[in-house]
């Protein structure tokens, strides 16, 4: 039975030989004839995409080069490789048909491979972007010491991405089990790559290149076997130059007809795989015509079963479409007491004790950051001291934040549990295609098969002074905005190493932002700590009016409450800590007492989290019949945050802010 014939094939022994026979061609076969039927029922307007691998199909001799506990980090063209790997037919047409049963529960595109059963890691649609996560793969590999070998696919325009670079210097500087494999058709959609791609333009060092034309099966795999075993001993990683013919468009809406002449479309199709391996198995005996008639037919039958059956199926469930963009898990409570001992601390000590903690605690968790190793201890020295005690868990970074995440997204895709600081969340541009692409969609685009747990420390916000326009922003309402992501900000050293604890020991990512300006001040910590899952707090309580903020602006808004009562006005201030997700259950229990909201951040105005939480309130009817007068936000207006100190007050929140606020809500 041809079910039989692609079924998975991983290097059982040590050398191992492969020879093209029969059985590797009807497999091949049947990853053409998917893309062909795909192509077919797009056009029949039976399936809203596709995205063929014609051309690619050799890529399938991988699996059998790897073992079965390897990690492939596959490129959307990689048909052929999935199914060698052992995935189904019928659930790459469930993929493609967005049915309920797919790997994503129809929330990817087709074609966006994914299969945690066989060590598959999810696809996303931005180009390259999976290849720091897989050397971050590579790294938890070395660290496990469990000869795991990652094997990262792209395609050559993807080459020119960034964080290719980027991936490429990390696994040299580390020395990583890892083979890049770069699937050269000559295009990056109509673009000729010819005269772009850094191999031709000699941008590598050609001793860990190796360049092997991928329309032969066995050199493919001599090539590859090669390289895999290499990394798997440690000598290092390699990038497989691999040259293929893309024989369909770029994807269903695409007509490469229109920019690719005759002339030359004939000359790939002389030289398809599928073809040449036929033509071999012709002249070796090993197939005759009348075999492969009834080749094609078995596998033209079998495909056009798989989708007719996958086509039937149910679409996902309506109820489920919003669950796994974070766990339902409730956190569980873990011991503060090694704070105990302390009658006052400052945040930055609260971090760097936790963080210790934590080290000590679990092997698993790894500290990975730009200056944190000693003896600098990180910028704020929040880390001082971890690297000498933990040199097998804290670990310097380079100069570069989408390195530092997705590496940290690799870990955690391996059963590490990364902790990574960022210097301030000003620079987190080159990290956001990382944290918004990656580790904050992983879960839900792969329907729960995937997670990426991590745990992502930031300085940031203003009222230091002399920061200027980039060392003064929060920044939280970019990331409140992406699902699948946890947003914190304390106010307190207590609360700094509670989120911490609790993130670190959860199972999402989480970004906790640290307001610089509060690092070294002092605050009392109760004898007996323990971490209870809350958000909000109300930290001061009051009759008149609800004070909703966090991070630097809690300090302010006491204040304000405090100078309020000399007016016999009784200010309630809520500390909401958590963005997302946001407790505004505390909130509205206030404003029952209250009736009236002040919301104060320095984030900038336009779409910042407060006017996101007054959209809230003010369209929700149980809550605006709550109110007395129109809610008011505090912050700073859309302007950035001058370097001179006296223009930076101006435009940052302040006490006689909250104050003509808390005012204007008791004389509307």
């Amino acid at each position: 039975m041809l079910i039989e014939k692609i079924a998975p094939h991983h290097n059982p022994v040590p050398d191992f030989k492969f020879k093209p026979n029969v059985e590797f061609l009807s497999l091949i076969l049947a990853s053409r004839e998917a893309d062909l039927r795909e192509s077919i029922l797009f056009r029949q307007g039976r399936g809203a995409f596709c995205l063929p691998s014609a051309g690619h199909e050799n890529l399938a001799v991988l699996s059998y080069a790897l073992r079965r506990e390897d990690k492939v980090f596959c490129h959307y063209r990689d048909r052929a490789l999935l199914m060698a790997r052992g995935q189904s037919v019928y659930t790459m047409a469930l993929g493609f048909f967005a049915k309920r049963g797919s790997t994503s529960e129809g929330r990817q595109l087709a074609s966006h491979f994914s299969s945690p059963e066989h060590n598959v890691i999810s696809c996303a649609s931005p180009i390259a972007s999976q290849c720091l996560p897989a050397v971050g793969a590579a790294w938890a590999a070395k660290l496990q010491q469990n000869r795991e070998v990652i094997v990262c696919c792209l395609g050559d325009a993807g080459t020119r991405e960034g964080e290719f670079y980027e991936a490429w210097c990390f696994a040299v500087q580390e020395n990583l089990p890892i083979v890049f494999v770069v699937e050269d058709n000559g295009y990056g959609i109509s673009t000729p790559t010819d005269k772009l791609n850094p191999l031709r333009l000699a941008i590598f060092g050609q001793d860990r290149i190796v360049k092997v034309n991928g329309r032969n099966s066995t050199n493919l795999f001599d090539a590859a076997y090669e390289a895999i075993e290499s990394a798997r001993d440690m000598s290092g990683p390699t990038i497989l130059w691999v040259s293929f013919d893309r024989l369909m468009s770029h994807t269903s809406s695409d007509d490469q007809r229109l920019y690719r002449d005759s002339a030359e479309l004939i000359e790939c199709e002389s030289r398809d795989p599928i073809r040449l391996l036929r033509e071999n198995l012709f002249a070796e005996g090993e197939l005759s015509a009348e075999d492969w008639q009834n080749l094609q037919k078995e596998v033209q039958d079998y495909i056009g079963s798989e989708y007719e059956r996958a086509e039937r199926a149910p679409n996902p469930s309506l109820e489920r479409l919003y669950s796994d963009v974070r766990c339902t898990q409730p956190l569980v409570n873990h011991s503060l007491k090694y704070l105990e001992a302390e009658t006052s601390i400052t945040m930055a000590q609260a971090i760097n004790r936790t963080l210790g903690y934590l080290v000590s605690e679990n092997s698993k968790i790894v500290l990975f950051g730009q200056d944190i190793a000693d003896p600098k201890g990180g910028v704020f020295g929040l880390t001082r001291g971890l690297s000498t005690k933990f040199p097998q868990q804290v670990f310097n970074a380079p100069l570069a934040e989408a390195t530092i995440c997705g590496v940290a997204a690799g870990l955690a895709l391996s059963g590490q549990i990364p902790i990574i600081e960022l210097q301030f969340i000003d620079f987190m541009a080159t990290g956001f295609n990382q944290i918004v692409n990656q580790i904050a969609t992983m879960r839900w685009r792969t329907a729960g098969g995937y997670h990426c747990p991590l745990v992502l420390l930031a300085p940031c916000g203003g009222f230091t002074y002399g920061g200027g326009p980039w060392h003064s922003q929060t920044n939280e309402a970019l990331f409140a905005h992406t699902p699948g992501l946890n947003v914190s900000m304390p106010s307190t050293a207590l609360d700094a190493a509670n989120l911490i604890l609790r993130s670190a020991y959860g199972d999402d990512p989480s970004l906790i932002l640290l307001p610089k300006s509060l690092f070294f001040e002092e605050s009392r910590v109760e004898a007996t700590i323990h971490s209870v899952y809350e958000n909000a707090t109300v930290v001061r309580e009051g009759r008149d009016v609800t004070v909703v903020t966090w991070g630097n602006c809690t300090k302010l808004a006491l204040h304000a409450a405090k100078q309020a009562d000399e007016a016999n006005i009784s200010a309630e201030v809520i500390d909401l800590k958590t963005m997302v997700p946001c407790d505004l259950a505390t909130v509205i229990r206030s404003l029952e007492k209250t009736g009236r909201i002040v919301v104060v951040h320095e984030d900038n105005r336009t779409c910042g989290f407060g006017q996101s939480l007054i959209s809230q309130i003010v369209t929700d009817k149980s809550i605006w019949d709550l109110l007395y007068a129109n809610p008011q936000l505090v912050c700073r207006d859309d302007v950035l945050v001058p370097y001179n100190s006296e223009l930076a007050k101006q435009v940052l929140p302040s006490v006689d802010k909250v104050i003509s606020a808390i005012i204007k809500t008791l004389t509307v």
